[in-house]
């Protein structure tokens, strides 16, 4: 029988001291959340079923109690991640793939926002006979893959999509405000890209100072603004850019996620490259052009760097994880989930997350938990439960190598996201015809009336279907 004088190897000090009643058992998590031990415990806790294809976002709600997830049929589930089951499962709406879906605080979790590969941004309100409201806030012309929700607020929140358009929404009205098309303007060796519409794919607001968000895209540069900027109707005027320095003016990258750190770090995914971790100070100001004249000279600090994994099929997330944003966790084309220690870039974990690409994930806002979800149909969740440290799977070196070299072979040209989500059809229809779904299956059920009212938000945005089923469980 193991000792209880060591539940893990370290703040044992804060260990006594939460058995003796000075600090709260909630205290005490914050401070021992980020613990190395407790990571390389991590082990799968459970799987979440219930979706009919690839799950695309996965999110807690504020308290951490509820996990809330989105999926390529277009149903929202919320699950009782702890026990295992569904709550809750409506359609979303949506015409196409739920890509986020978000509870919005202090709205008793009746309130949800999603954006998806239709390009809509839609809001769900849940009444008190039991209905789901479902209503249309405004339309990107694109795919809309992500938004961010201003800290503490039940009504604010951004959208963006691959029109390159920044939305801002409050929910108290039924209409958004545009902000701004994000364009280009790197002066590369390809000139047209000079006032070309960068396609975003990521939207994040500073935790410290919500009066800033970062976005990223289409190429190479992290792009901050100031939203009392935005709302003077200033136009596309970041406050800040950000990109290594080797990849200034490249043509062959662009950025599919973006994570701001509890300490105001800057985190970016870069497709087919690595990841980067940007302190404040790292900065190339507003004009990027400018960056990309002086080249390296323009900043004498260059960012962390986190290797291993592979970032080339789909949109891949990338996050913070621990209470003190110790660490980062990235998916990968191989199916693994990387955690690297955020300071130095040293891999402490290597988990086999998804038999496909693992796309999504989510930390718990307080406990050592993570949600995981990529091409395969489930929710994963990992909890410290091993009962002893899980060190690197002897196969690590291997994978990482191969990842490398595939990097290093991929054709001399950029894949874009339109030609990616086509490839990414192909081989969804593929693994249909082989008994994984079926499309008209899903459509048939997702078509099904029942009660749910559905409602438009915007007089110029294309009508919805009608009325769709909720399921409570």
């Amino acid at each position: 029988m193991k000792s209880m004088r060591e539940p893990y190897h370290c703040k044992l000090e804060e260990f006594w001291h939460r058995q003796i009643g000075h600090i709260s058992p909630k205290a005490y998590a914050h401070r021992v959340g980020g613990c190395q031990d407790l990571i390389e415990r991590l082990h799968l806790y459970g799987k979440l079923d219930g979706h009919v294809g690839c799950v695309n976002t996965v999110h807690f709600n504020p308290s951490g109690e509820i996990l809330v997830s989105g999926s390529d049929d277009r149903k929202i589930v919320f699950w009782d991640w702890a026990a295992k089951t569904s709550r809750l499962s409506y359609c979303s709406g949506h015409d196409s793939n739920v890509f986020q879906a978000k509870v919005m605080p202090f709205s008793d979790d009746r309130s949800v926002v999603s954006c998806a590969a239709d390009g809509q941004v839609r809001h769900a309100q849940f009444k008190e006979d039991g209905m789901v409201e479902t209503k249309k806030l405004a339309k990107h012309q694109g795919r809309a893959h992500k938004l961010a929700i201003e800290p503490g607020s039940p009504r604010l929140f951004y959208s963006c999509g691959e029109d390159g358009v920044v939305r801002h929404f409050d929910l108290r009205s039924n209409k958004s405000t545009k902000l701004f098309s994000c364009l280009s303007s790197a002066a590369g060796s390809n000139q047209w890209r000079r006032r070309a519409v960068v396609r975003l794919n990521a939207i994040v607001i500073n935790p410290r100072n919500p009066l800033y968000f970062a976005v990223g895209g289409s190429d190479e540069f992290v792009r901050v603004y100031d939203i009392r900027k935005t709302l003077c109707g200033t136009g596309d005027h970041p406050v800040d850019t950000f990109t290594p320095s080797h990849l200034i003016g490249s043509d062959q990258v662009h950025i599919t996620c973006v994570a701001y750190s509890s300490q105001e770090e800057l985190l970016a995914s870069y497709n087919d490259e690595q990841i980067y971790l940007f302190k404040k100070d790292m900065g190339y100001g507003s004009d990027p052009k400018s960056a990309s004249c002086e080249g390296a000279n323009a900043s004498t600090k260059e960012p962390q760097v986190y290797e291993g994994h592979r970032n080339a099929q789909t949109v891949k997330g990338v996050n913070f994880f621990g209470p003190n944003t110790e660490y980062v966790v990235s998916g990968s084309d191989c199916g693994r989930i990387f955690i690297w220690k955020k300071a130095g870039g040293q891999l402490v974990s290597l988990m086999l997350g998804d038999d496909q690409v693992v796309n999504c994930l989510e930390p718990h806002p307080y406990a050592t938990v993570l949600a995981t979800s990529g091409l395969d149909h489930d929710v994963k969740i990992w909890a410290p439960t091993a009962e002893d440290r899980l060190p690197l799977p002897p196969d690590a070196e291997k994978v990482m190598e191969m990842n490398k070299n595939n990097r290093e072979e991929r054709t001399p040209f950029a894949i874009i996201p339109d030609v990616m989500m086509h490839l990414l059809r192909v081989q969804r229809l593929h693994a249909r015809r082989h008994g994984r779904s079926s499309e008209d299956g899903m459509r048939a059920h997702d078509d099904d009336s029942g009660g749910i009212r559905v409602e438009d938000g915007e007089s110029d945005s294309s009508s919805d279907d009608g009325s769709q089923e909720c399921i409570i469980s």
